[in-house]
């Protein structure tokens, strides 16, 4: 694939400024700033975009949903940044694309409190809609990065409760916090975002002394009876692509391999030519997740 010129753009500028950033970050609180102010301008919302509070979600809605399409939305930003905000315009676009209401979960981050509150939260977030009404095989579950941790957490805590989503769509999730993928290390510096020196970091904050095996934290090590249908979209050079490609093995996943593209490019959709195709790829499954939920 022949990068686009906004895609080398994007690519540079990540790599010669924002990844030294995210490298010389001091504190979680800083970073989380930085993202919040910084999301509005660099992401793309969609006209008549509406929103409001819906228990622990906030509901999205761009023209007129389908009625019995839910997409459940676990943002990323490493458990240390990411809002309910800051991914509005985004989900926004997800729910135009895909013609269904999407509730983004906030979740608290690690500087707020520590493992295990994010994946009970995203739990009560799925509960919060089967209590609303909304039946597993209406729901998609869907995130990103460490959001995409929690999808497949709380991927395998619904189908041991005899549930089971329409899909689960992920963007380069983070599913392995033992950080023994391969590409942690043989992508390290071509990765143009993710600063690998401060992974660990990040592991130790949010697990606060405890075992990120457990499958709980890892969910590469879960167990995943019945799958619903799964898309994973990744970058060759990211250093999560190990995470992506053993998820994939573990869920039956179908993993869409981007090789230029940075971690979660698919952010900028409406304003990078990759996003955008992603983006049309990840709406096209949403819609072929919820027909195959019907039969």
């Amino acid at each position: 694939m022949t990068p686009s010129r906004r895609l080398r753009v994007l690519n540079f500028g990540m790599r010669w400024l924002v990844k030294p950033s995210l490298r010389r970050s001091r504190t979680p609180e800083k970073a989380n700033r930085s993202f919040e102010r910084a999301a509005p301008f660099l992401f793309s919302t969609p006209k008549g975009l509406r929103f409001q509070q819906d228990g622990p979600c906030s509901r999205i809605t761009v023209g007129t949903p389908l009625p019995d399409r839910a997409v459940l939305y676990l943002h990323g930003g490493a458990f240390v940044t990411g809002s309910q905000r800051s991914y509005r315009g985004f989900c926004g676009r997800l729910a135009k694309r895909s013609n269904a209401t999407v509730f983004i979960a906030d979740y608290p981050k690690l500087q707020e409190s520590p493992f295990p509150a994010a994946p009970v939260a995203a739990l009560a977030a799925w509960d919060h809609l089967i209590a609303s009404g909304w039946a597993a095989h209406q729901i998609v579950i869907a995130g990103d990065s460490a959001g995409g941790n929690l999808v497949f957490g709380l991927l395998a805590t619904v189908l041991a409760r005899g549930e089971r989503p329409a899909g689960v769509l992920a963007f380069s999730p983070w599913t392995d916090l033992t950080l023994s993928g391969e590409t942690i290390t043989t992508n390290a510096k071509k990765d143009p975002l993710i600063p690998v020196i401060r992974m660990q970091e990040a592991v130790d904050l949010y697990m606060d002394g405890r075992d990120p095996a457990q499958p709980l934290a890892s969910p590469l090590f879960a167990s995943y009876p019945n799958p619903p249908p799964v898309l994973i979209q990744v970058g060759g050079d990211e250093v999560l692509l190990s995470d992506s490609k053993r998820i994939a093995l573990a869920t039956g996943a179908t993993l869409d391999v981007w090789p230029v593209c940075p971690h979660v490019w698919q952010l900028f959709d409406g304003r990078l030519p990759e996003a955008n195709a992603a983006m049309r790829k990840a709406a096209a499954f949403i819609h072929s997740s919820f027909e195959s939920a019907k039969r």
